[in-house]
């Protein structure tokens, strides 16, 4: 009843003023951080397909856990994607309370950001407007990762790209992602004072630089990395279904002339 109480009229039953939205607004922080950061790694993960196919077997396979059991198990990437699906959804869940409730709150909410004019307020609009689509992109994305955690490879991934059309939700998702991360990342950083120094206006401004030249790099990466992927899946597109074999193990040879 307490918290019933608490979350009605924002004090306790002590008459204290409630922490438990700073409580919240700490964890949706912490977690938005880590999805964030984890974002940045994933990125640089799927690119390693620009390196060589080759290259992003090997990556797929140290996912795998193929340095703690040999040849490695899909069930180490669906424990992991498992955990970020539950980070995802709580920290999307912490994010809806920021969001307005009804049309008419947001109509308020916009007309005052229009007369305000202000730089990050137009970023937070960004930013809620890309968090609302990642609700819907990356839940599709994640429970596919989840049900099928061992079709990750360079051709197990093209041909979900290509033959099973999800191309159309990766460009939106990317654009989502991309966008909501770094926003997110520089409101943070600005929300907590992480880099204010002697002069905060000053870091802020240099903050928003760092966060659009981020922005562009993780976009050029991404859709060079999707269209890679592309490439893969049409050329692959008549063996779809078919696993990709690394070069090492195609030119293992036993002594009948056969693959190994």
């Amino acid at each position: 009843m307490s918290d019933l109480i608490e979350g009605y009229i924002g004090t306790t039953t002590e008459r204290k003023k409630s922490r438990l939205p700073a409580k919240l607004d700490y964890l949706q922080s912490a977690t938005g951080l880590f999805l964030g950061l984890f974002m940045w790694a994933h990125m640089l993960l799927v690119s390693s397909i620009l390196i060589s196919n080759d290259f992003m077997y090997y990556v797929t396979k140290a996912l795998e856990g193929s340095f703690i059991v040999e040849g490695g198990n899909p069930i180490f990437v669906a424990i992991f994607v498992a955990f970020i699906f539950v980070i995802f959804i709580t920290h999307a869940a912490l994010g809806m309370r920021k969001l307005p409730g009804n049309f008419k709150q947001y109509q308020v909410m916009k007309a005052h950001a229009k007369s305000m004019g202000h730089d990050d307020t137009k970023l937070w609009f960004i930013q809620a407007f890309t968090g609302f689509a990642m609700f819907f992109l990356g839940s599709v994305h994640l429970y596919i990762m989840l049900s099928n955690p061992g079709e990750i490879g360079p051709y197990a991934s093209s041909d979900r790209v290509v033959s099973d059309w999800m191309w159309p939700l990766y460009i939106l998702l990317l654009l989502a992602v991309e966008f909501h991360g770094t926003i997110g990342l520089y409101r943070l950083c600005v929300k907590w004072g992480w880099f204010d120094g002697k002069d905060p206006k000053e870091s802020r401004k240099k903050l928003k630089k760092v966060k659009w030249v981020l922005t562009g790099f993780f976009l050029i990466l991404g859709f060079a990395s999707l269209a890679a992927y592309i490439k893969i899946g049409l050329e692959h597109k008549a063996d779809y279904g078919q696993r990709y074999v690394p070069t090492a193990k195609i030119l293992k040879i036993d002594n009948t002339g056969r693959l190994a």
